[in-house]
């Protein structure tokens, strides 16, 4: 393992590493993220490698484990290189005939090929899939393409170039400047300016002669969001250089590394690329021979929601509470031990090195006017094809949810898309050409946040998509304040009371009043955005509240003290199979019979509806 002394060093190094990586080089990636992990793709790497030792191929295929590929929905994804075959939902006993007819003789196994479901049309590699042909990958560059715990295959792809450049042909000065035209804003959800956040942290410290600390804010909570996780397991380098190259811009030596404690493979792939990167003199002192020293720390947190919030974080990584402060004195002043700190999230870091790199100018390229660059979204809920998604800002709705993910399941109607994580807000259908930008998002009543989208079909109540959030935000809420331990406690009970068909006349205005104070007095980000569901969804659901309210009826027909369910005589068959799913024997019928619903017995738990294949149960 080469201790890397100098830029000439680490060149030689890059050379060599690549030398052994050529173009036309057998490789078999396996995705290895969380998601595809859960589909069971930790079992196929034994048998690839009993397969490949079998053939005599050990020493003649690279085997690579990867970060998330973004297809979750289809997991395990395997690419087979040269010829870049795609496959999906690969399960154990299909490795030999990858490893016979893809590996040996060079062919692709048809029935593993991606399928589209709309045309099905048969794709043979990843970029010929709609999925990733229309996304621009800066932060997730690397994913699905190198080892997360190999350092050769991210230097082998250009890594720790951007960092040799900023330490050895630009100063501090030049480095911020460079991020400041390229005009990078974080992606964690405050969609700051970057640039002026590394200059205010830098002359405050100069001012104060202080030490100053930059921290990655891997703690990413939102319901449904798994962005920086994606980037931290697939990608640990990236985060890594970022942040030195800051630190240097700064003028700080000493970073962290802050992960939620529910990520662990994530901590165990930056645990490692720490080490290595310190083993190599890419971190520590006297980097790469330029006499600059700058080292992390990692820090596990313990799954408090607050804790994404930047103040509630530094309490947390000083040993205290994680709650939040009042923000008159700003954090690049006065953070992490009173001193000057610099927080960026996951991805903001993971887009330094490409900018610092490439130049300011290719970056702000990308884009719209006000919002640079690319974006990466985690696209879940009721759509075809759920994952991580990295697109130009600007982008509409509509081509990320139709065009890049598939559309809804089912055949279903869109109804509403979620952005912005819990504090973000509910857009309907007519919002669906709206571009996706810090300025759009909130304009519309939503957010960027740090990049989560929950679809939503015809058959959600977005009374209780608001009633969900807001029970989340109570259980979050660290209670330091009143308007926040208070408020939301109210308006939960509020929209409770109305999902069960209890709500009052005056309810929807109380929930006016009660957003309104929120937003205006609560202490840091949670409790000012935390009325956004409740206002977003009163804002273009307000016919769906005053079902609820006044009709005593749920339009989607999901809220149960509102709901009923009946059998259709002429759709049903008699089938029997929602007779013997019933938990309270409310069916009654004889085989081959239409069957029929006892309402006095009937709990409304849907499950005649879920088994029902003949779509003869309604509900109204």
């Amino acid at each position: 393992m080469p201790f890397l002394t100098d830029v000439r060093a680490l060149e030689e190094f890059r050379a060599q590493a690549r030398a052994k990586r050529p173009a036309d080089a057998r490789v078999i990636c396996l995705c290895g993220g969380t998601g595809c992990r859960a589909s069971g793709s930790a079992t196929l790497r034994p048998v690839f490698e009993r397969c490949l030792s079998e053939n005599g191929l050990d020493g003649e295929v690279d085997f690579r484990v990867t970060g998330c590929h973004g297809l979750c929905e289809y997991g395990p994804l395997v690419i087979v290189h040269p010829q870049r075959y795609f496959y999906q939902r690969v399960k154990p006993e299909d490795v030999p005939e990858i490893v016979h007819e893809s590996v040996i003789a060079g062919r692709p196994v048809e029935r593993l090929l991606y399928k589209d479901p709309a045309t099905g049309e048969v794709k043979l590699r990843e970029d010929e899939l709609p999925f990733y042909n229309r996304q621009q990958r800066i932060a997730m560059r690397d994913n699905g393409i190198i080892d997360p715990l190999r350092i050769e295959d991210y230097i082998a792809r250009g890594g720790y170039a951007a960092l040799a450049k900023a330490l050895t042909s630009m100063t501090p000065e030049e480095v911020i400047e460079e991020v400041e035209k390229s005009g990078l804003r974080g992606r964690g959800g405050g969609g700051f300016p970057t640039g002026r956040k590394w200059r205010s942290c830098r002359e405050a410290g100069e001012k104060r002669g202080e030490i100053r600390y930059v921290i990655c804010n891997g703690d990413e909570g939102d319901p449904g969001a798994f962005m920086d996780e994606g980037i931290m397991e697939g990608n640990p380098h990236a985060i890594i250089e970022g942040m030195t190259i800051g630190a240097y811009a700064i003028g700080s030596h000493e970073g962290f590394i802050y992960v939620r404690a529910e990520y662990p493979l994530a901590v165990k792939h930056l645990s490692v690329a720490v080490e290595q990167a310190r083993e190599y003199g890419l971190l520590g002192k006297n980097i790469l021979g330029t006499g600059f020293s700058f080292d992390i720390k990692i820090a596990r947190g313990g799954g408090a929601f607050v804790c994404g919030e930047s103040t509630a974080l530094m309490a947390s990584l000083e040993g205290k509470a994680g709650e939040p402060r009042s923000k008159y004195i700003h954090t690049v002043e006065s953070g992490l031990w009173e001193k000057p700190t610099n927080l960026n999230n996951v991805e903001t870091w993971a887009c330094v090195p490409p900018i610092i790199l490439h130049g300011a100018e290719w970056f702000a390229s990308i884009g719209t006017e006000e919002s640079k660059g690319t974006k990466v979204f985690s696209v879940v809920g009721k759509v075809e094809n759920t994952g991580l998604v990295e697109v130009p800002m600007g982008v509409t709705l509509r081509e990320i949810i139709f065009d890049i993910c598939g559309g809804i399941k089912g055949g279903k109607k869109f109804k509403a898309v979620q952005t912005g994580g819990p504090s973000g807000g509910c857009l309907p259908e007519s919002m669906l050409d709206l571009p996706v930008d810090f300025e759009h998002l909130a304009e519309a009543g939503s957010m960027m946040g740090s990049g989560g989208m929950i679809v939503m079909d015809e058959e959600t109540c977005m009374v209780d998509v608001a009633r969900y959030f807001l029970e989340f935000l109570t259980e979050e809420s660290c209670g330091k304040c009143t308007p926040c331990r208070e408020g939301l406690r109210h308006m939960l009970s509020i929209l409770t009371r109305i999902t069960k068909g209890e709500g009052q006349p005056g309810d929807i205005e109380t929930l006016h009043e009660l957003a309104d104070t929120l937003a205006d007095a609560a202490l840091c980000g949670l409790g000012t955005t935390a009325a956004n569901p409740v206002l977003s969804t009163l804002r273009y659901f307000e016919d769906e509240y005053h079902a609820h309210v006044y009709e005593k009826r749920c339009p989607a027909g999901f809220c149960r003290e509102l709901i009923t369910f009946s059998i259709d005589p002429e759709a049903c068959n008699g089938c029997h199979a929602c007779f013997a799913a019933c938990p309270t024997q409310a069916i009654t019928g004889e085989a081959k019979k239409p069957h029929e619903i006892d309402q006095a017995k009937c709990i409304r738990c849907g499950v005649c509806r879920i088994t029902c294949r003949f779509g003869a149960v309604k509900v109204k």
